[in-house]
């Protein structure tokens, strides 16, 4: 009987042990970035966001993201799983007329691609990766 409630007792150890280390992962996402770096276009970081760099919010209670394309704001639910994050569920984005070219379509279809995070330089820095290429860089504001 002992032996029972003993491990009953570390079991619910292990198991709150596991659940506050997602949540304390997750909540690093916390907060507004700043793009600071995006694959793929050859033109340059700076051609594609001449007025404007998009930026991206995360509320992790509520599980929304929202922010700014460059130009249009757009917010949607968010959906994490420890490291991996989906951003292919529709998101609701106004629909303003923008003359900053294709920056907006590059940001918004390569955060599509995206299917994992990493947060580095002690929370200073967002990294978004399809795979193992990086993908988009965000720096904390």
């Amino acid at each position: 009987m002992i032996k029972n409630i003993f491990t009953l007792v570390i079991f619910s150890f292990l198991v709150l042990s596991c659940k506050c280390t997602k949540t304390d992962s997750v909540s690093k996402l916390d907060g507004n970035w700043e793009l600071n770096y995006i694959t793929g276009p050859r033109i340059t970081f700076d051609g594609l966001y001449p007025n404007k760099k998009p930026t991206i919010n995360f509320d992790t209670k509520e599980n929304r993201v929202s922010g700014n394309s460059s130009c249009n704001s757009y917010n949607g639910k968010l959906s994490v799983t420890g490291n991996k994050i989906d951003f292919t569920q529709p998101m609701m984005m106004t629909k303003m007329m923008c003359g900053d070219g294709q920056g907006e379509q590059v940001y918004m279809s390569t955060l599509q691609k995206v299917t994992s995070y990493d947060i580095t330089d002690d929370g200073k820095t967002l990294n978004f990766m399809s795979g193992d290429i990086a993908m988009m860089r965000f720096t904390k504001k």
